[in-house]
């Protein structure tokens, strides 16, 4: 109950901020260009925080207690976007705001990691699956969402400020009891002067964060320019929301009921690959059609392309990667595998669309077939 209690505080915060940002720094005079300035920083600047927390983390056993100060400092932030004015101003919050977020999701994935599929010590509470709480967190985004567009509608966005702040409050709250990381008799006492480069040395770590950054990837031009194409096809604004939330609730169905069953079954590196497959299937028929009843057969698809994929590598993390060093191995998962290949691939889909159109998502489908056969390899130790 705990962690459910956090994931869904700590996505809501998330959802009922990113989707709004954008138009409140426009509201407070930021050009688009300025715009792209603040967002573009803001993700540099989640590449090197995120690691350098879940680092520390690790370093100083400090899992929960740093969780916790960053969720908080990360609510105190969004309240000084209030009287924020201009580029100056704004700039540098949002710097710091995505310097405390950018380690909120990796250090509670690794607490959850280690807590899950055992029973709590004190209450003898059944165990858990980390897809039921990660399910949570995708099912809160969305309700946020929809919470904060409703409230935007009487109160302005700021209101969206608030509402982020006390979510983050209340997640800082909800990190505080948590267990801590539960580390085995080899990793107890021990230091590395650089635990980037001790996961590094892992190969089958190497492979996953490879096609993390293929598969994860490949969504990039999806989320960049799948609702400019079906509204240039045609397609109005109402049915093109019904097709995207096929594929939230297909992720929160792969979350919480088949994801955990599927990984069991098939083991991560045949779960991985076929993720990977379905994402071959899913780029090809964007790359062929807009006609509304084929993208609503591979909308769907979206449970396996990302859920199932994350939970794969969620289970090689938790079977590879030392205890003492998961706040770090998450970090580096979700920065460098998945943020950093998704910002880049972002770039080059922009170039993409405006050369082919749709017939852009070939290339996304190319990167699945490249991750593959990498995929299929992460079920292989080392």
């Amino acid at each position: 109950m705990r962690f459910i209690l956090l994931y869904a505080a700590l996505y809501a915060a998330f959802g009922v901020s990113s989707p709004f940002l954008p138009a409140f720094l426009s509201s407070r005079g930021l050009g688009a260009e300025e715009i792209g300035l603040v967002l573009a920083s803001s993700t540099a600047i989640r590449l090197f925080a995120g690691p350098l927390v879940g680092r520390l983390a690790d370093r100083y056993r400090l899992w929960g207690r740093l969780l916790a100060f960053c969720a908080a400092a990360a609510g105190a932030c969004a309240l000084l976007f209030l009287p924020a004015q201009g580029l100056l101003m704004l700039l540098p919050v949002a710097l710091l705001q995505a310097s405390l977020l950018a380690p909120l999701a990796p250090l509670s994935d690794a607490l959850a990691l280690s807590a899950s599929g055992t029973p709590e010590p004190k209450s003898g509470a059944k165990p858990f699956q980390y897809g039921w709480v990660r399910g949570v967190g995708s099912a809160a985004f969305v309700a946020g969402s929809v919470l904060a567009g409703e409230a935007a509608r009487p109160f302005g966005l700021v209101v969206t400020l608030w509402l982020n702040a006390i979510l983050l409050g209340a997640a800082a709250l909800c990190a505080l009891p948590l267990p801590n990381i539960v580390e085995s008799p080899s990793d107890a006492g021990q230091q590395e002067k650089s635990g980037v480069l001790t996961l590094l040395r892992i190969p089958v770590y190497r492979r996953l964060m490879l096609a993390a950054a293929l598969v994860l990837g490949s969504h990039a031009m999806h989320d960049s320019f799948a609702m400019i194409s079906w509204n240039a096809a045609g397609i109005d604004t109402g049915t093109a929301s019904l097709l995207w939330s096929e594929s939230v609730s297909a992720e929160v169905v792969m979350f919480f009921l088949v994801g955990p069953a599927l990984i069991n079954h098939l083991g991560p590196g045949r779960a991985a690959a076929l993720a990977a497959g379905l994402g071959i299937l899913r780029w090809a028929v964007l790359a062929l059609s807009t006609q509304v009843i084929a993208l609503s057969l591979v909308e769907p698809l979206h449970g396996f392309t990302f859920a199932l994929f994350h939970l794969a590598c969620m289970r090689v993390i938790a079977e590879t990667v030392p205890k003492r060093l998961a706040a770090t191995a998450q970090a580096l998962y979700g920065t460098l595998a998945a943020g950093a290949a998704n910002a880049a691939l972002t770039l080059a889909s922009g170039w993409l669309y405006e050369h082919f159109g749709v017939g852009g998502f070939w290339a996304m489908a190319a990167l699945c077939a490249l991750a593959l056969p990498v995929a299929l390899s992460l079920g292989r130790s080392p």
